[in-house]
């Protein structure tokens, strides 16, 4: 099955020609879950980015993870629910910490096309040109997120 649409669809990849698409497309893999299902946890180690192909994932944080087992065990807040092209895990292709969040399938199918960050860097280091074209497009979306962050933050002091 054919994803070059789909990447297409995605921000990141916007600027890309046909044939940067075909060689993305090359080092993606599927990965299925069921509902409730973890795609990966909060401060779990970071290696893959994820673009949802079908059903819906939940952004998740527990807000106590850091506080130790018992309060751990709260109920994480969704921060955002994401639906088909839409992608998430992009911090992984820039900074191999933990995660920060986790990802849950909120669907009774959820279909994802994985990439994986060694992959990824091997195929933008063959291509400047690509790698410029995604890594700019990346760093604007990252900017995108934090003022939207910041502005949250802002609003839970002021509230």
């Amino acid at each position: 099955m054919s994803y070059v649409q789909l990447l297409k669809s995605v921000d990141m990849f916007s600027d890309l020609s046909e044939a940067q698409i075909q060689r993305v497309e090359a080092v993606c893999s599927e990965a299925s879950f069921a509902m409730d299902e973890a795609i990966f946890e909060e401060n779990s180690p970071s290696k893959e980015f994820y673009i949802i192909v079908e059903g819906k994932v939940a952004i998740q944080l527990n807000p106590f993870m850091s506080l130790g087992s018992a309060a751990a065990r709260q109920k994480p807040k969704t921060i955002a629910s994401l639906e088909k092209g839409q992608s998430f895990g992009e911090v992984s292709l820039v900074d191999e910490g933990v995660r920060s969040a986790a990802a849950v399938s909120l669907a009774e199918t959820t279909r994802l096309l994985k990439i994986d960050r060694d992959d990824f860097m091997r195929l933008l280091k063959e291509d400047v040109h690509m790698g410029f074209a995604v890594m700019t497009n990346l760093a604007t979306d990252l900017c995108f997120k934090i003022r939207n962050s910041n502005l949250m933050i802002r609003e839970a002091m002021l509230y």
